[in-house]
């Protein structure tokens, strides 16, 4: 049987002398999460109020994102999947040919 899920995502942006801050929210069925992300005007550069707000906006975002994977790992650990297993690879680079 297939089921649908609508999960909201409520971004509130202040600013306050060349400071923005964000907070997401999200919704689901049964849990609230609350991501937070801040942004500043370095005093050199043109003040553009709008790339503060998607820069403050996308960081509280994004700490939303890493609660919802560490919900997500907590939840597989507790169905007995186990966490996910170490990289041994370098993340960037050519891999190892057995040297």
């Amino acid at each position: 049987m297939a089921t649908m899920n609508e999960w909201n995502v409520r971004i509130f942006i202040s600013e306050n002398e060349g400071t923005t801050t964000a907070r997401a929210v999200l919704e689901t069925a049964t849990n609230t999460y609350t991501g937070r992300g801040m942004a500043r005007c370095n005093p050199q550069d043109v003040d553009i109020p709008t790339i503060g707000d998607e820069l403050a906006a996308s960081r509280a975002m994004a700490e939303l994102g890493r609660q919802l994977m560490r919900v997500a790992d907590r939840d597989l650990q507790g169905v007995g999947a186990g966490p996910l297993p170490e990289r041994t690879q370098a993340a960037f680079g050519w891999p190892d040919a057995g040297m």
